[in-house]
């Protein structure tokens, strides 16, 4: 008799586990397709994170690329403004040591005896034409210049009749009737005399600067050179 109850119960068992057979390993197959899904999204994500990580370094590298273009620009302008500014001295001393035919015109110079009847368009390339050229410096700056008498007719002096019959009129300092104060050198003793200053014609020096990279500058400045 308990035998035969050890019989069914050992049967029963077997049942059980045969029973419960398929749904372990369905469970274990279920766990395993999850792995699997939990595999792919991680996938997934981590390229995202690269490309995203990509596009950021792209950037990075065109930002420092335009920075420096920026920084070499700045530079070469800068350049320019320094040539520039030796023309102006360049200018300058040629009116001083052209002050007595200063009433002439002197294209091959640069030179105009009076302003321009209306203001030239710098950018143009003709209004260059009869510019006088100062060089080329080590940096590749070649600079160049064109000065204007600021008065109203060419060809004439300071203080003589235009072609048109009328006075002619310039941008001038002109000397004090009276002595002013002692300046600089003077003597500052009571009584010492002063001295009268000659009258002085205003001159417009334009310049321009070409460099590389089609860097342009332009400088004007005014001067004023005793008659």
């Amino acid at each position: 008799m308990a035998h035969g109850t050890l019989k069914a119960v050992s049967s029963r068992f077997d049942l059980d586990f045969c029973a419960s057979a398929p749904e372990t390993r369905n469970t274990e197959h279920g766990t395993l397709n999850t792995a699997k899904r939990q595999r792919g999204t991680v996938l997934f994500i981590a390229l995202i994170v690269l490309v995203a990580m990509t596009l950021a370094g792209i950037a990075i590298m065109r930002s420092v690329d335009t920075a420096t273009l920026i920084a070499g620009n700045l530079a070469f302008k800068q350049a320019t403004i320094q040539s520039a500014d030796n023309g102006v001295e360049q200018a300058y001393q040629w009116l001083l040591a052209n002050r007595t035919v200063l009433a002439n015109t002197n294209l091959g110079a640069g030179y105009y005896s009076s302003r321009p009847g209306s203001e030239p368009d710098w950018n143009d390339p003709l209004t260059w034409t009869s510019a006088a050229t100062v060089g080329t410096d080590a940096a590749g700056n070649t600079t160049s210049y064109v000065i204007h008498r600021l008065c109203n007719c060419p060809d004439t002096l300071y203080n003589g009749t235009c072609a048109s019959g009328s006075a002619q009129q310039c941008a001038l300092t002109t000397a004090s009737n009276v002595a002013p104060p002692p300046g600089q050198g003077d003597s500052f003793a009571v009584g010492a005399s002063g001295f009268l200053e000659d009258p002085k014609a205003y001159y417009r020096i334009t310049v321009r600067t070409q460099g590389p990279r089609n860097t342009t500058s332009y400088v004007q400045s005014m001067v004023a050179i005793a008659l």
